[in-house]
């Protein structure tokens, strides 16, 4: 089908993002930003949109019509001592005696850390008949960003494999060009979880076009859900069905499944959109009736840090709306499964 793609040289320009090989200008994160892009309707996935009506008619398993992958990335654990702090004296405010006096010693126990709340959040989803991906970063003391150990949290990986949640990697900050980088990470979480790695996020949505996919597909990985705007929500390449991305340099297909990130928090709240509340819903909702309208998959990024007051009031939102949709909420390795299997790639 992507042949018909081809023969549309806007659109194939669009989906394999020509304008992402060898750019003039990046971020100081090395990333290509929406700012630079000429892509103006970002809010419509004009590719998939294309594919409907070249015959693509996906069916979601008991009948859904569209998907929803729901994602954490886990960046941190703990609250620093500042952040902590202040926690203390707001629970204190408000009269919450016992969360102020287990904060300063959350780590000494850790389930007490706010930011410890992986049970929490597969409680919450559960009730929403959902499940989702969390995705760990495996850094050494001497990376950047290093805030834990991935080895403190062997059992928390156990037990959200175990009840059919995902873990999946969240690369560091060079992982995204460094293949000993990636291979090194993803060998680290797999003895941690003592089974194999299929799902991958790159820290601060870092990405090259298209030489990342070909170093995950090398390190093994079976799909990707990085490829999406760090400074706007949306389609970034048109795109709202997992896809094979294509190598414009080397004429061919690469092995990996793409789940396209569409929605994350910061996104919404900072970055360049800095939207409130009723807006950040409003965008929201427009995008899952978009999804639902071409049957396609919806991927959301929720951190664990986000998992508290008004954002997590919007998530709990966000699950209410897309359960009462009929949306199939899974892991990027479920869709995946799927979708490989419904189209025998």
């Amino acid at each position: 089908m992507l042949k018909k793609v081809e023969q549309n040289k806007d659109l194939w320009d669009l989906f394999t993002k020509k304008e992402e090989y060898d750019p003039a200008l990046l971020d100081k994160y090395g990333r290509f930003p929406y700012y630079l892009s000429r892509q103006r309707n970002v809010f419509e996935p004009e590719v998939s949109e294309f594919l409907l009506k070249s015959g693509l008619s996906p069916e979601y398993p008991e009948g859904k019509k569209f998907a929803i992958c729901l994602t954490h990335d886990i960046d941190f654990v703990y609250t620093g001592m500042l952040n902590t702090a202040a926690r203390t004296v707001k629970a204190l405010r408000r009269g919450q005696f016992a969360e102020a006096s287990m904060l300063p010693f959350s780590r000494i126990n850790k389930t007490w850390s706010p930011l410890w709340n992986f049970r929490r959040i597969m409680e919450l989803e559960e009730k929403y008949g959902a499940k989702s991906t969390f995705y760990f970063l495996t850094l050494d003391p001497e990376n950047e960003d290093f805030t834990f150990s991935i080895e403190e949290l062997e059992g928390e990986l156990s037990r959200i494999s175990d009840e059919g949640w995902e873990v999946g990697l969240h690369g560091g900050h060079e992982a995204y060009n460094n293949p000993a980088e990636i291979k090194n990470k993803k060998r680290k979480l797999e003895r941690v979880l003592r089974k194999d790695v299929m799902g991958y996020r790159n820290h601060y949505l870092r990405f090259k076009t298209p030489e990342t996919w070909e170093l995950l597909a090398d390190a093994g990985f079976g799909y990707d859900s990085t490829f999406g705007y760090h400074d706007c929500a949306g389609f970034r390449n048109g795109m709202c069905h997992p896809f094979r991305p294509y190598n414009l340099k080397t004429g061919k297909e690469i092995e990996i499944l793409e789940l396209p990130l569409t929605i994350m928090d910061t996104t919404l709240f900072h970055s360049q959109m800095r939207l409130d509340f009723k807006q950040a819903w409003s965008l929201t909702e427009q995008l899952i009736l978009t999804v639902e309208r071409y049957r396609g998959v919806l991927t959301v990024l929720w951190h664990n840090t986000y998992m508290q007051g008004e954002y997590l009031e919007f998530y709990k939102k966000l699950l209410q709306y897309c359960s009462e949709k009929g949306a199939w909420m899974a892991p990027g390795a479920q869709i995946c499964d799927w979708w490989n299997k419904e189209y025998n790639l």
